[in-house]
């Protein structure tokens, strides 16, 4: 109703001022604008917003402990010194630095290292069917 109205009001100058063809013009434009809408709305799929409950699903316990075995068992694939750098890194949460520093090596290193083990990861879990 809003938009016929609004675009009356900007073909104002344009109109007949008769009342009658007027209002013919008036349910001319609405009932265009309500099939605009319809078509719109076919073409396109509804949207709706996420809840916090959609945005992530809620597995089940068995599920993680599963995902967890899997990814235990990529990481005892990697070297010693990937293994640490994600360990030190990801795990313990710690910046390249902190993790250089524990681990006695330059930080390029630990961003090499860090780099080419996720890169081995991924490839691990690919394999694995593990796709997330």
């Amino acid at each position: 109703m809003q938009e016929t109205l609004v675009r009356a009001w900007r073909n104002a100058e344009k109109l007949e001022r008769d009342p009658v063809l007027l209002r013919s013009w008036l349910f001319t434009v609405a009932r265009r604008l309500v099939i605009d809408d319809r078509r719109k709305r076919s073409v396109r799929p509804q949207e709706f917003e996420l809840t916090p409950s959609d945005e992530s699903p809620s597995g089940s316990e068995e599920d993680r402990t599963l995902a967890a075995i899997v990814v235990a068992e990529a990481m005892n694939g990697l070297s010693e010194e990937h293994r640490e750098a994600i360990l030190e890194t990801y795990l313990r949460d710690r910046t390249v630095g902190e993790a250089a520093a524990a681990l006695g090596v330059p930080p390029g290193t630990v961003k090499s290292r860090v780099y080419y083990a996720l890169r081995a990861l991924r490839r691990a879990l690919h394999d694995r069917g593990e796709t997330r």
